[in-house]
């Protein structure tokens, strides 16, 4: 019987991947989207690709988007039920893949970004910097090929 089971639940998870293809995007709510979307933007770098207004009314938000090359997009929105910093900062953490992750660790320093951990390497992954937003949320810059 074990081995039955275990030959169903592979054919179940194979139809699953052929079900969910990737991640097509990141939501990242916020009290205050405007605020840190242009951390995004003017500290750490990534280019902004829209910025719009969702609902109507009370309801009405701000919706700021980033999108990359080939991979997910990251959204960046206000949330009634958001309020203040982060509680559990390493429940989720977005990597952004660099190509000279010195020089960019060095940039966020710069620019008084918060570091959280810094440059260390994963034995067989790469190259792995952890900084904090402003809103709380810890995300990484990874250099996973050598530059």
């Amino acid at each position: 019987m074990g081995s039955r089971w275990m030959r169903n639940a592979l054919s179940n998870r194979e139809e699953v991947r052929k079900m969910i293809r990737g991640i097509d995007a990141i939501l990242l709510s916020s009290q205050s989207a405007k605020n840190l979307a242009e951390f995004y933007r003017d500290k750490v770098g990534l280019m902004q690709t829209e910025e719009a207004e969702m609902g109507e009314g009370k309801s009405k938000t701000d919706l700021f988007s980033f999108e990359f090359k080939g991979t997910s997009s990251l959204y960046i929105m206000d949330h009634t039920k958001v309020k203040g910093k982060n509680k559990n900062p390493e429940r989720c953490l977005i990597n952004f893949e660099v190509d000279d992750i010195k020089k960019e660790v060095a940039r966020l320093k710069r620019a008084k970004v918060k570091v959280i951990q810094d440059t260390y390497h994963v034995e067989g992954y790469g190259w792995i910097a952890t900084f904090e937003d402003l809103d709380g949320n810890y995300f990484q810059f990874v250099q996973v090929r050598p530059s």
